[in-house]
């Protein structure tokens, strides 16, 4: 059994940081992407970024330069520094990772972050 936990969420002010930690425990074989996803209410989940096992990355547009993923594979964690963040960003967070023979991968519980005055 797989299991992912994340952590970090909470309510902070725009312009500020969070950083967001997902662990995963469990009978995992090989991770080759692990990342970050978000779901504002009324809308769709998107992607917003993402890690390969050679440590190649991926960001949606409206997150460039603004957060930054990273993994510790020895750990099976992948973070995301969220920086200058914005009420738009207030979404649920969750991690997936896409592992070798499994398919569809893994989801997080999700964690809410909220970005208010």
């Amino acid at each position: 059994q797989v299991q992912l936990v994340e952590s970090g969420g909470g309510l902070v002010q725009p312009g500020g940081s969070l950083r967001l930690t997902c662990a995963a425990s469990g009978s995992i074989f090989r991770i080759y992407y692990m990342a970050w996803y978000r779901q504002a209410p009324g809308k769709q989940r998107e992607l917003v970024a993402g890690i390969t096992s050679s440590g190649s990355t991926n960001y949606a547009d409206s997150v460039k330069g603004r957060f930054t993923i990273s993994r510790d594979s020895a750990k099976n964690t992948v973070y995301l520094q969220m920086n200058s963040l914005k009420p738009e960003d207030t979404a649920v967070y969750y991690c997936k990772l896409n592992v070798a023979g499994v398919v569809g991968g893994y989801w997080g519980q999700g964690t809410q972050v909220t970005v208010s005055s």
